[in-house]
């Protein structure tokens, strides 16, 4: 009799303690099932920022995460927000070569564009109605594509000895799309480095470290209002 009534308590117990068990490992599925919706939701609500550019956006001459598109990833992760920044600078690029790999680029969401081209086809004299068609169709494919995305362009300058008409039509143009196609205008990139060897490196063209800094510096007063 003893002995049965041991039995049974025993029988109760492993009972007991494969229910447990269950529970405890139905609230550990529960918890990695909330982890795993966490990130797919962070995933899911995080926006794409594209920087579309030149070697000044690519970050020539420089460790990537000195490129000023780093450091303003730097400062979106320092303020919590959620955006992830893409750089599609590449050294040498025109106009028109922007036009062609865009495409390519798109086909990952885009939040917000920032159009950073034209500075090569100043300094290869290229025809002003030329660059201003190429960027007028990268902007219209990337309208298209994303017509809720919002949409910057940085301004730039070439220097007097490219001819003052030249100079004046190129600076004009940055502005004039800007107007356009309700862009938001980065008035100069390289306002405050533009110019000043100290910020440039030996070619006097591209960016050191410290001038990058203030490049995001100069694209950062207009991007943080559109995040």
């Amino acid at each position: 009799m003893l002995r049965e009534r041991f039995i049974g308590l025993f029988v109760l117990i492993m009972i007991f303690t494969a229910c447990g068990n269950n529970k405890g490992n139905e609230n550990n599925e529960k918890m990695l099932d909330s982890a795993e919706r966490k990130d797919a939701e962070a995933t899911a609500t995080t926006k794409n920022i594209l920087f579309f550019g030149t070697s000044l956006t690519a970050g020539y001459g420089l460790d990537p995460t000195e490129a000023y598109p780093a450091l303003i990833q730097n400062r979106i992760d320092s303020l919590n927000l959620p955006y992830k920044v893409i750089n599609g600078g590449l050294s040498g690029e025109t106009s028109a070569g922007g036009k062609g790999r865009i495409d390519w680029l798109l086909k990952q969401p885009i939040d917000i564009f920032v159009l950073e081209l034209g500075a090569n086809d100043g300094l290869r004299g290229l025809p002003i109605a030329q660059t201003i068609k190429n960027l007028q169709d990268i902007i219209d494919r990337v309208k298209t594509k994303y017509p809720n995305a919002k949409m910057v362009i940085a301004g730039m300058q070439m220097p007097p000895n490219f001819g003052a008409k030249y100079a004046n039509d190129f600076k004009n143009i940055f502005p004039d799309l800007a107007r356009k196609n309700n862009m938001v205008l980065i008035p100069f990139l390289l306002d405050k480095v533009g110019g000043v060897p100290k910020l440039n490196q030996a070619d006097g063209i591209h960016p050191t470290a410290e001038g990058d800094k203030i490049l995001a510096e100069n694209v950062w007063a207009v991007l943080k209002d559109l995040l």
